[in-house]
């Protein structure tokens, strides 16, 4: 039985809790946002993603 004072029950601080809206989104968060692991190459097309469609290429992946 887990006591209800464990730190997993417990909500998140909101200091630690972010949308990532206050920073702009690189290549490489775009790719890691999609699950996958950053290549030079994936890195590259994220670029090019984020430079044709701006916010819009993050909104694809997090709604």
């Amino acid at each position: 039985m887990t006591d209800s004072t464990d730190s997993e029950s417990q909500p998140t601080p909101d200091h630690l809790l972010h949308t990532g809206a206050e920073n702009p989104v690189d290549p490489e968060d775009l790719v890691m946002a999609s699950g996958r692991t950053p290549t030079p190459e994936l890195v590259e097309k994220a670029r090019k993603d984020l430079e044709e469609q701006g916010a819009s290429a993050v909104e694809r992946l997090l709604p």
